[in-house]
């Protein structure tokens, strides 16, 4: 099932004025993409993106006021389909009366907003991309740690809320527990949240449900972060060959996104919320150009090397 956004949402977050069609302010927005119908005002209907949020600047406008009153009102009439979402208009222009007279025989909202045409497109896009982007959900805990969205990962009772309570009590901030829900805004992005239902909330074993926010206060929450970084958990196998240098580059995929990843074995005595701290730091440190695993290797090799050279 496809997801939507009525027209009355981007109404009320971008503070837009209805001009007219109150009643069709329900109308669904199926997708992100604008259209600037300038080619339509021509009359090229050959390819008309008809399910689009029609946006007209000065450009449109100023174009249409050169026409025929009732050439106009056919081309206005033509824009309007079944599947038009809205029309809106930028820098409080005045709306053309055709446009309205159109828009307002099949129940199509025009709104108005006082921003330029550039910066409106930019915010309508933004608000439609993160309400419309592909979600899915997975298990585990979302914590923001020194600025990087960190997902935490595992089987059940390994202890991932214990470690991310252990987190938000070093003054890390909880997004999500257990469940968190994960949409792709862009090709470069994953941004991650919590249901509702369960914001804010740690379970812990033995002890329930425990609300983060009222326990720590408002700076150990926040709504949604960016995911950077996995850190899986998993019981620690005596069998496995586990990295110990750091070369090795962990990958796992989210979507069509492949995200760093990091095991860490569990057993008694490990401190997980100070391992998962400093890998958080370790992992800065690589993206500012400073691997901690390939110096010590370069450093061991021209060790070796020298050492050759004076046994020669």
């Amino acid at each position: 099932m496809s997801k939507s956004v009525s027209v009355k949402e981007l109404k009320e977050r971008l503070q837009l004025e209805l001009v007219c069609a109150e009643e069709g302010l329900e109308r669904p927005i199926l997708t992100s993409d604008l259209s600037r119908p300038g080619l339509e005002l021509t009359g090229f209907f050959s390819y008309y993106p008809e399910d689009r949020v029609q946006l007209f600047g000065m450009t449109e406008i100023s174009f249409s006021e050169g026409m025929e009153p009732k050439e106009r009102l056919k081309r206005y009439r033509q824009m309007c389909t079944s599947r038009t979402p809205a029309f809106v208009v930028s820098r409080n222009l005045e709306t053309p009366k055709e446009l309205i007279q159109a828009a307002s025989e099949v129940s199509i909202p025009v709104l108005r907003s006082r921003l330029k045409t550039t910066r409106l497109s930019v915010y309508i896009t933004n608000f439609l991309e993160s309400k419309l982007a592909p979600v899915i959900s997975m298990h585990g805990v979302l914590v923001d740690i020194y600025g990087l969205g960190v997902l935490i990962t595992g089987n059940s009772g390994v202890g991932k809320s214990e470690t991310a309570l252990e987190l938000v009590k070093r003054g890390h901030r909880l997004v999500a527990d257990d469940n968190v829900e994960i949409r792709q805004e862009d090709e470069l992005s994953l941004i991650g949240s919590s249901p509702a239902i369960i914001e804010h909330l740690l379970e812990i074993r033995g002890l329930g449900i425990i609300n983060v926010m009222t326990l720590f206060g408002a700076g150990a929450v926040r709504s949604s972060k960016k995911i950077t970084l996995v850190v899986h958990l998993e019981n620690w196998d005596s069998e496995k060959h586990y990295d110990r240098v750091g070369l090795d580059e962990e990958k796992t995929r989210i979507f069509d996104m492949d995200v760093p990843k990091i095991t860490i074995p569990v057993r008694p005595g490990r401190n997980l919320s100070v391992i998962i701290e400093v890998a958080a730091m370790n992992f800065r440190l690589k993206n500012m150009g400073y691997n901690a695993a390939e110096q010590f290797t370069q450093d061991l090799n021209k060790l070796i090397n020298h050492n050759r050279s004076i046994n020669d």
